[in-house]
């Protein structure tokens, strides 16, 4: 079987670097890929195309065995089989964008299979647990400390936490609200999430009225609803989370069990468990695919079994009954 002809000598001339930067270049001009996922693919990029120099391999010569055995590499470096995956994934994409592109005469990741990944459940708090949360975080809201900047944070803090348990906004999301999300009068909130996808997010009176009491605090100028001395010119995300921390340590809730994704996963849950439909808060997450929506599928699971639990008829029959009673566990 004779070997297919190379591709045009130009583009095999590219290293290794150009490719994966005509890739990321293109993530981001076509799907809109955020900087956080830039930056997570650059990493994998890197690490993937480190292993091929090691190989004496190029990009454009990998075979499915070689991107096989690159993934069989990262179990013993410590990686899960959710990393894997991940990194999968981004190579998926790369070798997909060589092809369509004409670098390459084919996909060698098409006939690899994706490591299997255990199905873990989200982390998430009880509503009596989020309560406490939120219980504490007003209570340092309201108790006006006489220096300035702590008043300030603690009512920083009380509308980050208001604002993500009512909508259930990506922490990326959150922090880079724009300062014209308080003044509004609308009961929503526009959101431009993963992709550059635009969606609707209704706010609750507490969210809104932790926004106009933040907002009433801010300087008179500035783009952010939450501004700080960054290069982003907005609070940061590990910030955010390490205030979280200082919280849920007050409110007597374990740090290790609370971030700002852990609310995320609550607000999700909680709807899931009052009836909402997982297509709706498929929508309210901004997910584009149910599949990734499907993870609180266990709620939903809970939810049934308490139905037939307390609806089914014969779940009603006396205790003394001498016939047979059905058994109440689900």
């Amino acid at each position: 079987m004779s070997a297919a002809p190379p591709p045009d000598a130009a583009r095999a001339d590219l290293s290794r670097q150009d490719l994966a930067r005509d890739y990321l270049d293109m993530l981001a001009a076509e799907r809109g890929a955020a900087a956080n996922t830039l930056a997570a693919y650059r990493r994998d990029l890197d690490d993937y195309l480190s292993y091929l120099s090691q190989q004496g391999l190029e990009p454009i010569e990998v075979e499915a065995e070689d991107v096989r055995a690159y993934i069989a590499e990262l179990e013993p470096r410590g990686l899960k089989a959710s990393s894997a995956a991940r990194r999968l994934s981004c190579i998926r994409g790369f070798h997909r964008f060589l092809y369509a592109e004409g670098f390459a005469e084919g996909d060698p990741t098409a006939p690899v299979a994706s490591p299997r990944r255990a199905k873990g459940l989200p982390k998430i708090l009880s509503v009596a647990e989020v309560d406490r949360l939120l219980a504490v975080a007003r209570e340092r809201a309201e108790a006006n400390p006489e220096n300035r900047a702590e008043a300030r944070a603690a009512t920083r803090m009380l509308c980050l936490l208001e604002l993500l348990y009512a909508t259930g906004l990506r922490v990326s999301e959150l922090i880079a609200l724009p300062r014209s999300a308080a003044a509004s009068r609308e009961r929503y909130l526009v959101v431009k999430g993963k992709g550059g996808r635009e969606r609707l997010v209704p706010l609750t009176d507490l969210a809104r009225a932790a926004m106009a009491t933040h907002a009433a605090l801010l300087p008179p100028d500035g783009p952010w609803l939450f501004p700080a001395d960054s290069e982003s010119g907005h609070i940061a995300r590990q910030v955010f989370a390490r205030d979280l921390k200082t919280v849920a340590a007050a409110a007597g809730l374990r740090t290790d069990r609370v971030s700002p994704h852990v609310l995320r996963h609550a607000f999700a849950s909680h709807l899931l468990q009052n009836g909402a439909d997982l297509r709706i808060v498929q929508e309210l997450l901004g997910h584009a695919d149910i599949a990734t929506t499907q993870i609180y599928t266990h709620v939903l699971d809970e939810r049934l079994k308490g139905m037939v639990r307390d609806l089914h008829p014969l779940n009603d029959a006396p205790e003394d009954d001498t016939t047979i009673q059905p058994s109440r566990a689900c």
